[in-house]
């Protein structure tokens, strides 16, 4: 990543900057392999992407864990079966819950070879099994989404629950999750608490975690742009933590150093200053910031004034979602970055059906977590696939834990020990805009490949897997 790039964003985890994937209720504004291995990442070269429309449905193989296959004459259950989808539709973070509420029915199509829907109920049918989904608005509230959970596993009997675009609201869902045996698929919210020390065996996700932005931002930084020291600031609560801890380890596993201890502000500073006086003069090589909200200007402002930035230490963040980054990378055309989705980065079936009609449906392209969306739905019809339309939570866990899945990120992995979802993050470099927002060239895909981050009674199932930090 070039220092020219790293000038002109604040390396926010990029859910910091995009609130959408990992925020906590304290903040308004805050916010998803084949085999595992003690590798940190697996790289490979990006291909260009071609769009055409998927003419067939994914089926699900399970890679190290054996999932029940669907009976012979097909999916059948009874009544039918009930999936909520809770996303912010009018509050803070809308602009974020509308990608996954025209994703989620593009994945149930793709899945269930019907066609797409739109509206708060919507029937699908996977062989003889009527799949029913509800979408509830929760406005990124912790108390309204609890309500809606309530009502959907209660009223509308809902047997699976995705959810939602906060890390905070959707930690409240895992609670109410595993009152009710139910089974809950985060999307897009980012924490890596969702499946670390707050992990529940009723919680899956599709999302990936601010660890693995964490460990593709610093491959690339270290062993790619060559930077060695880092300093760092985060919010003051366990979403600050919680990156604060992945990017020291992923940038220190890469090789890098950090030179001076962490800083954490509270959520609601508006005057930085005192807080990165301990940071000037330091004369590290890039300055990492985890961040989410109003806070991002008095920051750098005072990161300038104090000469934490400048000529020699730099600020970086991963590419954001289309409608930010002209305003937040306008000129920084030429510069290279890790982005968690791209429309054209991935080149696969599932990714040409999201962008044909997300286009048709949408008129757009899609954004930047349109692909979780579309990967939660397609991974609760493979889970009913495999087991025949049982929807009760041990069924689904058995189907879910190990499954590998085709979705627009490619292969998904859920990990049978702590239900993380290994997935694709992709390094692209910045051509330009035009009217359809960002124009990126593939460099690289990376699949990052974190440490088991249980806590407590569930650190046993870590296996094998490094726990709590790369190097185990």
């Amino acid at each position: 990543m070039s220092r020219r790039f790293l000038r002109f964003g604040i390396l926010v985890l990029v859910l910091a900057m995009i609130a959408a994937a990992c925020g906590d209720d304290d903040d308004a504004t805050d916010e998803t392999e084949a085999t595992t291995t003690t590798a940190a990442t697996t790289t490979t070269a990006a291909e260009e992407t071609t769009t055409t429309a998927a003419e067939e449905t994914t089926t699900t193989t399970a890679e190290e864990t054996t999932t029940t296959e669907a009976p012979p004459s097909g999916v059948t259950c009874g009544d039918g079966v009930t999936i909520g989808v809770i996303t912010d539709l009018t509050g803070a973070l809308a602009i974020y819950g509308a990608h996954i509420n025209r994703g989620v029915p593009i994945g149930f199509a793709y899945a269930t070879g019907g066609e797409i829907q739109t509206g708060a109920e919507q029937t699908y049918m996977l062989d003889d099994c009527e799949i029913r989904v509800v979408f509830k608005d929760d406005q990124s509230d912790a108390e309204l989404s609890a309500t809606a959970a309530r009502e959907l596993i209660e009223v509308e009997g809902a047997s699976i629950i995705i959810g939602s675009v906060s890390s905070g609201v959707t930690a409240t869902l895992q609670g109410i999750a595993r009152e009710n045996d139910v089974i809950l698929i985060a999307a897009p919210a980012a924490a890596t608490d969702i499946t670390g020390k707050d992990f529940d065996p009723n919680t899956f996700r599709t999302s990936r975690t601010n660890y693995q932005d964490g460990m593709a931002i610093c491959e690339q930084f270290v062993l790619n742009d060559g930077y060695q020291t880092f300093v760092q600031i985060a919010p003051d609560y366990s979403f600050g933590y919680g990156g604060a801890q992945a990017y020291k380890d992923a940038c220190e596993f890469f090789g890098g150093e950090f030179i001076a201890d962490d800083i954490f502000a509270p959520a609601d500073t508006t005057d930085f200053t005192t807080f990165l006086e301990p940071l000037a003069g330091t004369e590290a090589d890039a300055f990492l910031v985890t961040w989410a909200g109003g806070g991002f200007v008095p920051l750098l402002q005072a990161a300038l004034d104090l000469a934490v930035i400048d000529d020699d230490t730099v600020l970086g963040s991963p590419f954001v979602d289309n409608i930010v980054m002209p305003a937040f990378f306008g000129n920084a055309t030429g510069t290279t970055s890790t982005i968690l989705y791209h429309y054209g980065a991935p080149d696969n079936a599932a990714n040409d059906f999201l962008i044909a009609n997300q286009a048709a449906v949408g008129g757009t392209f899609p954004d930047l977590f349109d692909a979780d969306g579309m990967g939660a739905a397609i991974l609760a019809i493979e889970a009913l696939r495999a087991t025949g339309g049982a929807a009760d939570a041990d069924s689904l866990r058995a189907a879910m834990e190990g499954m590998t899945f085709e979705g627009p990120k490619g292969t998904m992995y859920i990990r049978p020990e702590d239900h993380v979802a290994v997935q694709d993050m992709y390094v692209v470099t910045l051509l330009g805009f035009d009217d359809n927002g960002p124009i990126y060239e593939n460099v690289a895909t990376v699949r990052p490949e974190q440490p088991c981050l249980l806590e407590g009674d569930y650190v046993d199932r870590c296996g094998d897997l490094p726990v709590g930090s790369l190097g185990g």
